[in-house]
């Protein structure tokens, strides 16, 4: 009798043991996981931005970027992508500041679905802004800056010309940007517009696109009806 009362005193330790051995290794995985967790959430808190490697332009440091930018970027063509075809610029060298402005700029991949939103027929078709909030985080990103005029390296508003508004005009951040370019597409030119804006580039191939998009229907504030994209601008050869 007192063997038997043994035995069952003996399971029944056993099976206490087994019991809070089971419950112990359910609180180590609860605290592994809780420690994981933790850790996770410390290396969000951690987690830093990511450092943009450009400056964001303003009026007081633009021209001494683009004075050390245009030394080490000398690429001077562009094409520029659409639904009606592609357009070849030539950006000239003596117009160093708004040449590597534009290659900035393409580089950038600003010009990426911006549009040609303002057409004039037998006059200019204005490229590279629009009406989308992603544009102007863009352009927040890369800053708010001015060029000075460059109007006095004897290049005209010949047809084909690829010219930039001046910052002589009044008003100058309303109606000058170096986002913004415009293309002559007047077949005896523009002349009257020289001296008042900057042309820094012209057209080597693809005039036929300009003219496409020149004659595309517009409402009464000259915007396309439907809107003509760039889809992208690359650098060539």
């Amino acid at each position: 009798m007192r063997f038997l009362l043994a035995i069952c005193i003996g399971l029944m330790l056993i099976n206490c043991e087994d019991k809070q051995t089971s419950k112990d290794k359910k609180a180590i995985v609860k605290d592994s996981t809780e420690t994981v967790v933790t850790s996770k959430k410390k290396a969000k808190k951690t987690k830093k931005k990511p450092v943009s490697k450009f400056p964001v332009l303003t009026d007081d440091n633009a021209m001494e970027f683009f004075l050390e930018y245009e030394k080490e970027h000398k690429e001077n063509k562009v094409r520029i992508f659409t639904d009606f075809g592609n357009i070849d610029i030539l950006l000239y060298d003596k117009t160093k500041f708004h040449r590597a402005n534009f290659i900035y700029l393409t580089k950038r991949d600003y010009f990426d679905y911006t549009q040609f939103y303002r057409v004039v027929p037998n006059f200019v078709i204005q490229g590279g802004s629009s009406d989308g909030m992603d544009i102007y985080q863009r352009r927040k990103k890369i800053g708010r800056y001015l060029l000075p005029p460059d109007t006095k390296r004897g290049y005209t508003h010949k047809r084909g010309a690829v010219s930039m508004p001046s910052s002589e005009i009044e008003n100058a951040y309303k109606l000058a940007s170096p986002y913004q370019f415009f293309i002559v597409q007047k077949k005896d030119g523009a002349y009257h517009l020289d001296g008042d804006y900057t042309v820094f580039g012209e057209v080597i191939s693809g005039m036929d696109t300009v003219d496409k998009i020149a004659a595309v229907e517009t409402d009464d504030g000259e915007w396309p009806l439907n809107n003509v994209y760039i889809k992208k601008v690359e650098i060539i050869e």
